[in-house]
């Protein structure tokens, strides 16, 4: 798994773990928790992605990035 994937798949665990809160209020406690505890960095790289027309992100994990993206 590279970077970019495991990236990718912690967003998917993170949002499930919020996934009981609803679709929308997972999405933006997932962009919180993101936020708060990934470095600058791999922050970075999930905006990154957003922009790469190569890279397929799962939903919800667009919403997510979508996010963290109006919120940084």
């Amino acid at each position: 798994m590279n970077t970019r994937e495991h990236l990718i798949h912690m967003a998917g665990q993170i949002f499930r773990n919020f996934a009981s809160k609803g679709e929308a209020a997972a999405v933006e406690a997932t962009a919180e928790h993101i936020l708060l505890y990934w470095d600058p960095h791999m922050k970075a790289q999930a905006l990154e992605m957003l922009d790469d027309p190569d890279v397929e992100l799962p939903e919800p994990v667009p919403a997510v990035f979508e996010k963290l993206r109006v919120a940084a």
